[in-house]
């Protein structure tokens, strides 16, 4: 059932655990996740970043996709279709208006004054359309679907200002993660986590999920993030079960070329992604 991600993160943030956003694609990655989330009882939030929408159609597709697989599969757990990084106003208003139930508004190469500005622009329009709204400060690094940066901490005075003035319902408070494939070892800041989880009083949100350890991630958890995302080992699962399809010749066995046997493996790999998140971030059986 459709939702917005309000309840879902300050009840995580409460119960010490993390939903997990995983980024969609086409409709076997949407159908993927809603699946697994269905089966763990788990609230989900479903990313769609300004890229992976034009690719699948536009904000209209996205939302009728979510919307018809969500009746069809019968999904009882709350499921957020969340923009990710929108870039503007402009974008997250159009998502808005398509049925997006959450938005993400990334300011973060903006001045904190004309980020909380058009957060704050954000947040109003939200509320007449009973959706949830993310708010960025500091720089998650690599790269992202167009998305890129360098690593930049936020610091404790953009974070309380934000979540004063603007009011965000979530805040992604950049603490050394990064999008993508690490480079060694994360370096997370889990003192600036805690901090800033108790100073602005509102669910932290991680981006750059992918590579981190397990008991990092819990730390994390812990330390005050409510919401993890994760993307770059759903698309490297996919691509691996796609290969591995391709080098066994599955494809040139009777009617192997039918896109519904070569995507099989591929969707299986995805699924076992999202249970492994599922379980490290102690969201089963919170629906």
């Amino acid at each position: 059932m459709l939702a917005n991600a309000k309840k879902m993160l300050k009840d995580a943030k409460n119960g010490k655990y993390a939903i997990g956003q995983f980024n969609i694609n086409n409709l076997e990655w949407t159908k993927a996740i809603l699946e697994v989330a269905e089966e763990n009882k788990s609230p989900v939030i479903l990313g769609v970043s300004e890229g992976a929408a034009k690719y699948m159609g536009g904000y209209d597709a996205v939302v009728g996709m979510v919307t018809g697989l969500d009746k069809a599969l019968k999904i009882t757990v709350p499921v957020a279709i969340h923009l990710d990084h929108g870039s503007s106003f402009e974008s997250t208003k159009a998502a808005m208006d398509a049925g997006f139930t959450s938005i993400m508004f990334d300011g973060s190469e903006l001045s904190i004054d004309e980020n909380i500005k058009i957060t704050k622009q954000v947040v109003e329009y939200a509320k007449t359309k009973n959706v949830s709204v993310e708010a960025e400060v500091g720089t998650v690094g690599g790269e992202e679907d167009g998305v890129v940066g360098g690593v930049r901490y936020a610091s404790l005075d953009e974070c309380t200002r934000i979540a004063k003035e603007a009011q965000p319902d979530s805040l992604a408070a950049s603490l050394g993660s990064v999008h993508g494939h690490y480079s060694g070892e994360p370096k997370l800041g889990f003192k600036e986590m805690e901090e800033y989880s108790r100073a602005t009083d509102l669910p932290l949100v991680l981006h750059g999920g992918s590579g981190i350890p397990s008991d990092m991630l819990k730390k994390a958890i812990h330390a005050g993030e409510a919401k993890i995302n994760v993307n770059t080992e759903i698309q490297e699962a996919f691509t691996k079960g796609v290969r591995e399809y391709i080098d066994n010749n599955k494809d040139k066995e009777e009617k192997g070329y039918d896109p519904r046997k070569v995507l099989k493996g591929p969707i299986a790999n995805m699924k076992a992604v999202v249970k492994a998140k599922i379980d490290i971030f102690e969201s089963a059986n919170k629906a």
